[in-house]
């Protein structure tokens, strides 16, 4: 049965990949966006709605035969040096936003009967080896609050009668840019290499198992609560380098270490996005039935980077 889908955050990354997955494949797709007139060209076949999520609910025409809502607002994690002023953004461009979303969902006159929601696998924090399944309790740290928090935001949809689901990722693997568009240009000119000691266990996911899981999460009714979208097969820092190495058939012999990250991003940051560690493992992605296109790290590597 073909959906109306609604996505907030539609012009990012993973957004303008479901949308054209989605409209391609017969569905409907209505988009929440701050400049239409600059969204247009990313979103062909896509009804845009233009909406601040800073400023108040979606206008409530959006809303209208909705019968999903993927929800993958916020500013990029990565894109700036951690400043009290930038965590704050972070903070109101995933919170704020979702909160103003979720009053939409609960004032549309037919109420969408699910909420697909981005999170992060940083919601675990730092915790070395430690096998982390989706029951797994949250961490410390500034990723692991933002994640948390923006979850229980989340939540509130289920007082809608909206199933909710969250999809708690790890970094994307994508011809299109994010995670391996910074790491290819060293990595060609052979000045690639681990970052600290290359033990911390690194969670990943090929672009086509991030859009395949967004639309797993709206079709099955089993899917409810927190999701980890990452490979089953887990790898170490170290590991990635060695296996994009062989991929782009390059030497991996530099090292990036602890400190010297530390003092390019700050500590905070650097601990949390680069140097921490989890090994995240999707149990209760494949209990509901999910099969990962790419499970494995060489073909996906194989797939995107070359």
């Amino acid at each position: 049965m073909a959906e109306k889908i609604l996505i907030a955050g539609a012009t990012g990354l993973l957004g303008t990949a479901l949308a054209a997955a989605c409209t391609r494949d017969g569905d409907s797709v209505v988009a929440l966006v701050r400049d239409v007139a600059r969204a247009a060209p990313k979103l062909p076949g896509v009804t845009l709605h233009a909406w601040d999520g800073l400023k108040g609910p979606p206008p409530t025409a959006a809303f209208e035969g909705v019968t999903a809502v993927v929800n993958l607002v916020g500013e990029s994690i990565a894109g700036k040096r951690w400043s009290d002023e930038r965590k704050r953004v972070l903070r109101a461009s995933r919170i704020d936003t979702t909160r103003a979303l979720v009053e939409g969902i609960k004032g549309a006159s037919a109420k969408p009967r699910v909420l697909v929601q981005a999170s992060g696998s940083g919601i675990y924090g730092d915790r070395g080896d430690e096998v982390l399944t989706e029951s797994s309790s949250p961490g410390a740290g500034f990723l692991a609050e933002l994640a948390r928090d923006w979850e229980a935001e989340g939540q509130k949809a289920a007082e809608a009668g909206a199933r909710v689901v969250f999809l708690r990722q790890g970094v994307v693997l994508s011809r299109g840019g994010g995670f391996l568009a910074k790491l290819l240009p060293p990595f060609r000119l052979g000045l690639g290499g681990h970052v600290g000691t290359g033990k911390q266990w690194l969670p990943w996911i090929h672009e086509a198992d991030a859009i395949g899981l967004m639309r797993h999460a709206i079709a099955t009714d089993a899917a409810t609560g927190a999701l980890n979208a990452v490979a089953p097969e887990p790898v170490t820092n170290g590991e990635l380098t060695t296996a994009l190495g062989r991929a782009l058939g390059r030497p991996t012999f530099m090292t990036a270490p602890a400190f010297a990250m530390r003092v390019a991003l700050g500590a905070q940051m650097a601990d949390e996005l680069l140097l921490a560690s989890q090994r995240a493992m999707p149990v209760r992605t494949l209990e509901t039935g999910y099969k990962f296109k790419q499970p494995l790290l060489a073909p996906a590597l194989k797939d995107t980077a070359i």
